[in-house]
């Protein structure tokens, strides 16, 4: 498999007839890394992706796939960007054997069957060849389709929500082992997805994506706890955001002072739910208790606060109507200032 190519985008604008989905988006990802592009529904990331596989032109900008520029003049194919894409469905041709599948996109007298022989045993399904797509399972079917886009030996790899429509099991296997697996041959990846917890395990880095622009671009820790914005911290894992006033010893909140990077004026300050603990007696209210096994939820009436989500390990320890206190034990909290005077 040849080595990975670095990807950069610079000012895409994209639209659907007069309805503008994206506008200026810059994004870069480097050779072998894999990014997580996060969003909602309907954000423009799997527009994104379409532009930079050449399935849809750009309005605007450009895109740049190693040092060629894909968007020049009249653009260059897809076929001959050196991109594979693995679509949320696997999209396989039913009526085609899985080596049929496989080495459809490698050229004729190109080392067809043995391409298509090597990308299967990747992917761990060499003993499959001669199946039928009808006779696999839903993970198997996104393997051969995997293997498909990698047959060609791409640069780049765009995963479009491979893993959505399998059980939580095996999606989670699944992601796991081809993360393994891409890791492992150094190819370029572009994961979207609509899911946290895939983003933050998936990627090497995340981009967070909102109504067609990059919110935040970082590292999975970085995104989690040092998220860019409230709107950033609400998508990214269950978040509290509580008003305060910022001073020299952190942030002055419903439930004591936090400590924080911010230090003057006022604002919101981001508690996550495993940053909290519960006290026994005091002026909050516990509300509904759910038992996940590793942890415990808490829904917590906090007077001034409205509810808080509080996450601890173990069982429950506390019912509803239990009167608490809510304790920030956390090192650091972020805090957005909206009045620094």
């Amino acid at each position: 498999m040849p080595a990975g190519l670095g990807i950069t985008v610079e000012g895409l604008a994209a639209a659907y007839g007069s309805a503008a989905v994206l506008h200026g988006v810059s994004l870069s990802v480097e050779p072998g890394e894999i990014l997580a592009l996060l969003g909602p529904s309907g954000c423009g990331k799997t527009t994104l992706l379409r532009c930079i596989a050449g399935l849809e032109a750009p309005t605007a900008g450009r895109i740049l796939i190693g040092e060629r520029d894909v968007t020049a003049g009249r653009g260059v194919p897809p076929e001959k960007r050196r991109v594979g894409m693995v679509f949320q469905d696997g999209a396989l041709f039913p009526h085609k054997s899985v080596a049929g599948n496989v080495g459809y996109g490698v050229p004729r007298g190109d080392g067809r069957r043995q391409r298509s022989t090597a990308s299967l045993d990747l992917v761990g399904l060499g003993d499959m060849a001669a199946r039928m797509p009808g006779t696999l399972s839903g993970g198997e079917q996104q393997r051969v389709a995997l293997a498909r886009a990698l047959a060609p030996e791409p640069g780049v790899i765009l995963l479009d929500e491979p893993f959505s429509s399998l059980d939580a099991g095996l999606r989670w296997q699944l992601r796991s082992d081809v993360r393994r697996m891409l890791t492992g041959i150094g190819v370029t990846t572009i994961l979207v997805t609509h899911d946290q917890d895939e983003a933050l395990t998936f990627g090497d880095r995340v981009a967070v994506m909102r109504a067609g622009t990059i919110e935040q671009v970082g590292a999975p820790p970085d995104i989690y706890a040092r998220p860019a914005s409230p709107w950033v911290a609400a998508f990214v894992g269950e978040a509290n955001l509580l008003d305060a006033s910022f001073g020299a010893d952190g942030a002055d909140t419903a439930i004591g002072v936090i400590p924080t990077s911010a230090s003057a004026g006022t604002g919101r300050v981001l508690c996550r739910p495993e940053q909290l603990r519960l006290a026994t007696s005091g002026s909050a209210t516990v509300g509904a208790v759910s038992y996940f096994g590793r942890d415990t939820r808490y829904e917590i009436d906090v007077p001034e606060a409205g509810t808080l989500i509080v996450r601890s390990p173990g069982p429950p320890e506390h019912e509803p109507g239990d009167a608490v206190t809510v304790r920030f034990i956390g090192a650091f909290a972020q805090g957005w200032p909206t009045d620094p005077h």
